[in-house]
């Protein structure tokens, strides 16, 4: 299981759910306690964009490894 820490916007949903979409795996975001499916936007848009996202997933995608990346906190 793959563990990231993001930070996103409201606005960056829409592109954040259409690459996660595109992965044959599952993909579960959370924060404190709260866990969603990362290929629904109703359920990111009801996240806390002001706290720390976790990402887990289990499988590999060079394009999504690419986006979160670009949305990772060090």
């Amino acid at each position: 299981m793959i563990e990231r820490k993001i930070k996103m916007t409201p606005a960056e949903v829409a592109d954040f759910v259409n690459e996660a979409s595109k992965c044959d795996f599952d993909i579960d975001i959370s924060y404190n306690h709260y866990v969603v499916d990362a290929k629904s936007i109703l359920g990111v848009m009801g996240l806390d964009f002001r706290s720390t996202l976790t990402l887990q997933y289990a499988g590999h995608n060079d394009e999504f490894e690419s986006y979160v990346s670009s949305l990772a906190i060090a």
